[in-house]
């Protein structure tokens, strides 16, 4: 994703106030084409672009689901799941760890794969 420069970068190199530059992000946002990230940057957002914002425990908990497993079966490694969600394995292992504390996995072991204990109650959303 092409990240925009901060409020910061736009007073300076623009030469205008910071009440300017946020409302331009405010439009921006208003108008979908950028949204905000950690630490006051901002991003641009492509057309037909569709990305889960849901919480990282949230989408592996999914995995059960789109992978088939059921309890009893071995859940992908942290790497696999890296890679798969492009985010560093200390990021999935913190989502794991979430995971294991609701009971829904096996706690991690050195050599040794993470178990499904019990599958996600799914509720249904009136979101559309």
């Amino acid at each position: 994703m092409v990240e925009l420069p901060s409020a910061a970068e736009l007073m300076r190199t623009h030469n205008v106030s910071r009440g300017v530059a946020l409302r331009v992000f405010a439009q921006l946002r208003k108008d979908r084409l950028a949204e905000p990230v950690p630490g006051g940057r901002w991003r641009v957002v492509r057309p037909g672009q569709d990305v889960d914002r849901r919480p990282l425990e949230e989408r592996l908990a999914d995995v059960m689901a789109s992978d088939d497993l059921a309890v009893g079966a071995s859940f992908p490694s942290a790497t696999e799941l890296s890679a798969r969600f492009g985010v560093s394995r200390p990021t999935v292992t913190k989502a794991l760890v979430k995971l294991e504390s609701a009971g829904l996995l096996s706690e991690a072991r050195q050599g040794k794969r993470r178990i499904v204990r019990a599958l996600p109650k799914r509720t249904e959303s009136s979101e559309s």
